[in-house]
């Protein structure tokens, strides 16, 4: 198993890139960051983009893999956004991995409505979501030129030369947990993000979200095979701090995951046992910065997660 991170877009760059430095340093295989307009309680806070901080972090980072968690149809359109991912996929030497969703609630989907205009239903999402992506893979397949007319997008001779450095194109990470996302998933990415149920966060056990992120594995191969896929093909990514073993709320069941290096061991291997490839931690945010209820490391467990934890991850 894999060991990343993701880091919050909220450091002037002055800091921000000594944050991204380190996490390289430390030896994260990927280090990600989520592209939202704003997130939770950061609405009143710092917060940038994600394009330009990855743009930045490629040029101060070397080998560690970059990407997002996760861009989604809310304030992307698919033309626009092939042509800044060709840009990254160059600036970084071919390290850039798309992470990709459906989107959901919160400002990313209000931001841009007009007045008396009502956000998208999860099934409006899923629609356009589903059109997104196919219409992003085709545009960063074919960069000499893609014409395309749906029912949510539509692309005239859109030109993205030279085209990625990755062949045929940057690997698609598509966050699902329901049929249609998997589906998408099956078809068109080389792996899968999830941060298990979120109905059990406030209410679940640790035992009930190993269940539930089963199955979700099991559904996942289901997809692929009816795509006609090896589901051993996709790589497979836990995001961390939005399952019930992070929600301080609730009682521990054993201890927490950030109680200590073994105890995120622990919990990282019975992940590993359902066919997780990867597990993404949660750089450390600032002590005096608004409330974040994903459960975060301290920059001292942060630190020995990512050496001494790794190490036993790899074993």
């Amino acid at each position: 198993m894999r060991l990343s991170t993701v880091i919050l877009p909220i450091h002037r760059w002055s800091k921000g890139q000594q944050i991204w430095r380190r996490a390289e340093d430390l030896g994260f295989h990927a280090a990600y960051t989520y592209d939202h307009l704003s997130w939770r309680s950061f609405r009143d806070e710092p917060w940038f983009g994600a394009v330009p901080t990855l743009t930045a972090a490629a040029t101060v980072t070397h080998s560690m893999r970059l990407g997002t968690l996760v861009t989604s149809p809310n304030f992307r359109h698919p033309v626009t956004l092939a042509k800044e991912l060709i840009s990254l996929d160059d600036i970084s030497a071919g390290r850039i991995t798309l992470g990709i969703g459906a989107g959901g609630n919160g400002f990313d989907a209000t931001t841009l409505l007009r007045g008396g205009e009502e956000p998208w239903t999860p099934r409006q999402r899923a629609d356009r979501f589903g059109e997104f992506v196919t219409l992003l893979d085709a545009l960063l397949r074919e960069p000499a030129g893609t014409s395309y007319e749906g029912e949510f997008y539509a692309a005239g001779e859109a030109r993205n030369l030279p085209g990625c450095v990755q062949r045929p194109r940057l690997p698609f990470a598509v966050a699902a947990t329901g049929p249609r996302g998997l589906a998408l998933a099956a078809r068109h990415g080389q792996a899968w993000v999830t941060t298990g149920d979120p109905k059990l966060y406030e209410a679940g056990s640790g035992a009930e979200s190993v269940q539930a992120l089963g199955r979700q594995v099991e559904g996942l191969g289901r997809a692929c095979a009816e795509a006609g896929r090896d589901v051993a093909g996709l790589e497979k990514v836990l995001l961390t701090g939005f399952t019930p073993e992070f929600n301080p709320g609730l009682a521990a069941g054993g201890g927490r995951p950030f109680d200590s290096v073994d105890a995120f061991v622990d919990f990282a291997g019975r992940h590993a046992e359902l066919g997780f490839t990867e597990i993404v931690i949660h750089a450390p945010v600032p002590a005096d910065g608004p409330g974040f209820d994903a459960a975060v490391p301290d920059e001292k467990l942060f630190e020995e997660i990512a050496t001494r934890g790794a190490g036993q991850l790899a074993g």
